[in-house]
């Protein structure tokens, strides 16, 4: 399943509102179905700290490490890229 972040947030991720929303009401229960859930970031030039903390933040808090198996990000920009490192690291930091 493909998840477009443009249809959603726009070409700038910023709301938290509708991150929240996406994970809420897509993201989670697909990875609660087992499925392979693919968050497309095609013509997001960029995005929040905020954007991305709310949108897999309690989805890896819920599903564990494991869940980047089954949540792939694809065609992010080296600024998505970065930012959703920044979350990820974070994340992992703060499970320890």
């Amino acid at each position: 399943m493909t998840i477009k972040i443009k249809k959603k947030a726009g070409t700038f991720a910023e709301n938290k509102d509708i991150a929240k929303q996406i994970r809420e009401k897509e993201l989670i229960p697909l990875l609660k179905k087992e499925k392979k859930v693919y968050l497309d970031f095609d013509q997001v030039s960029g995005t929040t700290q905020s954007f991305i903390h709310a949108l897999i933040s309690e989805t890896i808090r819920e599903f564990g490490d494991g869940v980047y198996d089954k949540m792939i990000f694809k065609n992010c920009t080296e600024q998505v890229r970065q930012v959703i490192n920044i979350v990820a690291d974070y994340m992992q930091e703060s499970s320890n």
